[in-house]
């Protein structure tokens, strides 16, 4: 593996979502997620790391130093008791370790970072208390990302759909179809802005330039491989980042997501695809310690 990224990042991701639900909220009924003063819709930074998690699972599946430490089937018990085995002790002995090794956390730490890619990527809180003891600590990962925003308001629609196999047979003699429903964004372009931290990847998770290349990588075919009929047809249209000359950062993030502007040609129309908007970067805005590049 490559040894710990040396720059600070920025990132801003572009994406839309046509005639799907692109996350929905099970407090509402499962309904696209919306800013209920606002009327903008919303996507977790969870639901984007999980797609990231996905796809890094499916491509470096096998390979000892790219397991993904939150996925389904597997319970957080079992990989945390690997770390704790592979240093030479048992789970219930854990406590009596800490006393006669003080090292054992940081063990414990670079071993879960150094084999699950989301750990050392995303971070992890690694203390599950069904068995108090097993406890590999807390990780602040270097990549951090935000609740996406759709760059307009939506009007999330709830679609009528019929089946005409019924359920049982005492129904099948009362009726030909069965009803239900599911909600829909006709369409919306989603924004969310990421970080990437040099300073916590080299003194706290090893995270490196072969980590980050497949960061990108993923980030750009996060929907490809999550194809569903309720989230219609998904896209990641942008992939804009910031690179700065050193692990500290050049200028303030905020000020670097400002310089990505996003505007309807329109004004006066209902955006219904990803041509109705122009995207572009304000170079003037940007230091020239600071480089940008387009990945998508």
């Amino acid at each position: 593996m490559s040894e710990a990224i040396k720059n600070r990042y920025e990132f801003v991701i572009l994406f839309d979502v046509e005639n799907g639900n692109p996350n929905g909220d099970p407090d509402a009924g499962n309904m696209p997620r919306i800013d209920p003063e606002t009327g903008y819709g919303l996507v977790t930074d969870v639901c984007l790391k999980r797609k990231i998690r996905n796809y890094v699972a499916m491509v470096k599946e096998g390979d000892p130093a790219y397991g993904i430490y939150i996925r389904q089937g597997r319970p957080l018990n079992s990989s945390d008791e690997e770390a704790i085995t592979s240093n030479g002790y048992k789970a219930e002995d854990l406590k009596n370790a800490k006393k006669n090794d003080p090292d054992i956390d940081r063990k414990l730490r670079d071993y879960m970072c150094s084999h699950f890619y989301d750990v050392r990527t995303f971070g992890a809180v690694m203390t599950t208390f069904v068995k108090a003891s097993l406890n590999c600590g807390q990780v602040r990962g270097p990549v951090q990302m935000g609740f996406a925003r759709s760059v307009d308001p939506v009007v999330p629609q709830e679609v009528t759909i019929t089946r005409v196999a019924i359920t049982t047979a005492a129904d099948a003699e009362k009726k030909g179809t069965e009803m239900g429903n599911k909600y829909i964004v006709p369409y919306g372009l989603y924004r969310c802005e990421g970080f990437v931290s040099a300073n916590l990847a080299q003194k706290t998770t090893g995270f490196s330039e072969d980590d980050l290349a497949l960061l990108w990588k993923a980030i750009l075919n996060m929907f490809e491989f999550d194809r569903s009929a309720a989230r219609g047809v998904m896209a990641v249209r942008e992939l804009i980042v910031f690179k700065h000359s050193d692990t500290y950062g050049n200028a303030p993030a905020h000020k670097l997501f400002e310089s990505v502007k996003v505007e309807r040609k329109d004004p006066a129309s209902i955006p219904r695809k990803y041509s109705d908007y122009h995207v572009y970067v304000d170079e003037a805005e940007i230091p020239d310690e600071i480089k940008v590049i387009h990945m998508a």
